[in-house]
């Protein structure tokens, strides 16, 4: 029985291995867009997509928010597409769409049947091209923002952790604050500043076009040059890189969160770049500690010693810096500490010994089926192949980051976390209940 798992384990590999090699044509128009072709005729849909590579961290300290702004700014419609119009135009032609920003990116898609490619890109260029930056819009947006950062983080249970554990790892860089900004910031801009950061940013030559699915490409060339060739470039993107100073005493702080009953532990380290090979021995860590029931982390202190209600542990990956974050609910009866104790040995058992050949074997097995998984739908892979290029530099790492992970050693995964995951090196935010004045 075992003998038969382990064959098809082996087979799957294979499959994993050679399958999901993702082709793709890629180019540059003169006014600096960088096209991305990819031919999927497996369904008839085509996704088209434009990521911006601007984020949260390319504001200005004192006008916070803006890139998350714009992302909903730029539906407000354009010189051919009426305000209000955008969503209609979508679903009336048997679409979808989305956008989300990041600290490092505002990423715009659209899902289609094949035979409407060509409204696809006669959007995204219109979006481009001809967007209705006004006062109307500007105050609409305000309010949708408002209402977006009370329903999410003011009035969500543990909606501020995000923040607050941004602001207290980071003292010098952008990352300091959360993409959702300030809404005082927002208030106090005049339309002449949200004029000025789309003209900086939402140009050709700061973007980069995927377009994915059942297409032609020859037809598809023509439509692109047709639509975003007419765009005109602009001023080249100044970027500066602010280096935080090292962590090298232990940080505390406490945040009172009056919509929770149940304090949380927090323990977050400031990491390198997602483009470094640690960050992702450090992905491979955070599977070792919570990755599933079999995991250390919730083995060990959720269901064998029943100390606390849920337990995890993840990277949050950025472009310049990372954040890697454990976290815990206690059980009633036991405290933050208690969940600290538990945690840091488990953290010092992987800084100090080699994990199994066996946990090894499964931990190789998890990354190949998240590499599977990763590209197996049309609107991720389309997702992926524009951060590769824009964020990574690196458009095949569709293909090879794969193999970063494959040549990870046991020894890797020590040194790694004894780099890394040290207490004079990590911030402890207990977040708490609200807690009541005395009368």
């Amino acid at each position: 029985m075992r003998k038969s798992f382990l064959i098809l384990s082996a087979l799957l590999l294979g499959v994993g291995a050679t399958a999901q090699k993702v082709e793709f044509e890629e180019y540059t128009l003169d006014n600096g867009l960088h096209v991305i072709l990819h031919q999927d005729k497996s369904a008839p849909v085509v996704v088209t997509s434009v990521l911006y590579h601007v984020g949260a961290k390319n504001e200005n300290p004192d006008r916070t928010g803006f890139a998350h702004f714009f992302e909903h700014l730029l539906f407000e419609g354009t010189k051919n597409i009426e305000r209000g119009e955008w969503f209609k135009i979508v679903t009336a032609n048997g679409g979808q769409n989305n956008a989300y920003t990041s600290d490092d990116k505002t990423y715009y898609y659209e899902v289609f049947p094949s035979n409407n490619l060509e409204l696809g890109l006669w959007m995204e260029s219109e979006r481009m091209m001809h967007p209705v930056i006004n006062q109307i819009g500007v105050d609409t947006q305000n309010e949708v923002v408002k209402e977006e950062k009370r329903l999410r983080m003011d009035n969500q249970p543990y909606g501020q952790l995000l923040p607050e554990v941004k602001k207290n790892l980071f003292s010098k860089h952008p990352y300091r604050w959360a993409p959702i900004g300030s809404m005082e910031h927002l208030d106090a801009a005049t339309l002449e500043e949200f004029l000025a950061f789309n003209k900086k940013f939402y140009v050709p030559n700061n973007a980069v076009l995927v377009v994915a699915g059942d297409i032609d490409k020859t037809q598809a060339k023509k439509w692109i040059e047709q639509y975003f060739g007419p765009i005109k470039r602009g001023a080249d993107v100044e970027r500066v890189m602010v280096e935080e100073t090292p962590i090298t005493k232990e940080i505390r702080a406490e945040y009172q969160d009056p919509n929770i009953q149940v304090p949380m532990l927090v323990q977050a380290y400031r990491i390198p770049s997602m483009k470094t090979r640690d960050a992702r021995v450090l992905e491979m860590i955070s599977s070792v500690l919570s990755g599933g029931k079999s995991s250390r982390l919730y083995k060990k202190i959720v269901d064998e010693k029943k100390m606390a209600l849920q337990l995890a542990s993840f990277s949050f990956s950025q472009e310049d810096y990372g954040i890697y974050f454990i976290y815990g609910l206690p059980m009633e009866g036991y405290t933050l500490n208690d969940l600290t104790k538990e945690i840091d040995e488990e953290i010092e058992k992987l800084q100090t010994e080699l994990i199994s050949e066996r946990d090894f074997q499964k931990l190789q097995n998890v990354f190949e089926k998240n590499y599977v998984d990763a590209n197996s739908d049309i609107e991720d892979l389309a997702d992926n192949l524009a951060t590769y290029y824009k964020l990574y530099g690196d458009i095949n790492l569709i293909n090879t980051n794969i193999d970063i992970y494959r040549s990870v050693t046991r020894e890797e995964i020590r040194e790694v976390a004894k780099k890394y995951l040290n207490k004079n090196q990590r911030l402890i935010l207990d977040y708490i209940p609200e807690k009541k004045a005395n009368n």
